[in-house]
């Protein structure tokens, strides 16, 4: 009893220390710390939007024609579009939008991959061949066309443009979960939960998949801008957010016509996309150095 006692603090000691390890190796990461702030940086401008947007009612689509089309001053520090609305105070308003986005479409193409990866690399034989060749076919089309195909096909929204992507983000978590399946369905500590009667998707949900989270957390951190940007596009082809949503592609559409004079209605939408990428990707590296093994030095 007492050296089962002191296996499982020696294990959880073990496990804090790496967690300490962990966290020191992203902190010395400049680029990595650097990421994190532009992203508590966002997540304060979307907690806050209604407080630091000086017209928020922008977002809900009021206009003011006398102010149209003006440059950035003291009053509209973006300046104004076409109807005379705040691009800061839409650009600020829109950013709770964007992040909810990028966690619905990453959450489902996660749920979606993992799901079909797991089962695939631990069943093998036809099933495997059959959703790997489902997989391959997702993967032959370019996401965005496919995307641009899905959501015409849904109909116009952000629900949709949402539902649109996930559906071709997800074999990308799949093809990963199946390789980490394959590679730990022949470790001992699966071959013997098998041999204790364990079941199918105990042992798949509960023995494999907890240790092949780091790499998939890794890969949801690094696409989730991607699925912002990816987002955007939609949204300046008219797919995503009908107006007036202040979505930041279907913003950049509405400045592009009258740009390169009145850059700033695209522009500075276009930098917070940039920014909101960046900042995701930053952390995802950082995150790669903390939990993947082969990247340690």
């Amino acid at each position: 009893m007492a050296e089962s006692l002191d296996k499982r603090k020696a294990a959880r000691s073990a496990r804090w220390e790496n967690i300490a390890r962990g966290l020191y190796r992203f902190r010395s990461n400049t680029l990595s710390m650097i990421g994190l702030m532009m992203l508590v940086f966002i997540l304060l401008v979307a907690i806050f939007a209604p407080v630091i947007a000086p017209y928020p009612e922008d977002a809900a689509g009021k206009t003011r024609v006398s102010a149209r089309l003006k440059p950035p001053d003291a009053e509209f520090a973006f300046g104004t579009d076409k109807v005379g609305r705040d691009v800061f105070s839409r650009v600020v308003m829109g950013t709770g939008l964007a992040l909810q986005v990028g966690t619905v479409i990453i959450l489902l193409a996660t749920t979606i991959g993992v799901t079909i990866g797991a089962v695939s690399g631990y069943a093998g034989g036809w099933i495997d061949d059959l959703l790997m060749r489902i997989t391959d076919i997702f993967l032959t089309v370019p996401a965005l066309v496919l995307a641009i195909a899905i959501s015409a096909a849904l109909g116009k929204g952000i629900i949709n443009a949402m539902i649109g992507i996930s559906l071709v983000w997800w074999p990308g978590f799949a093809r990963l979960t199946r390789g980490l399946v394959l590679s730990l369905r022949e470790e001992p500590f699966v071959e013997a939960a098998y041999g204790i009667g364990a079941g199918h998707m105990r042992i798949i949900f509960r023995h494999i998949l907890p240790n092949a989270v780091s790499p998939i957390i890794i890969k949801m951190t690094t696409d989730f801008g991607f699925a912002v940007l990816t987002a955007a596009a939609l949204g300046f082809i008219g797919l995503g957010a009908q107006p007036p949503t202040p979505e930041w592609g279907a913003m950049i559409n509405d400045g592009r016509r009258f740009f390169p004079d009145e850059w700033w209605i695209a522009t500075f939408p276009g930098l917070a996309i940039w920014l909101m990428v960046f900042s995701w990707n930053l952390i995802g590296d950082g995150l790669r150095d903390v939990l993947d093994p082969r990247s340690r030095r």
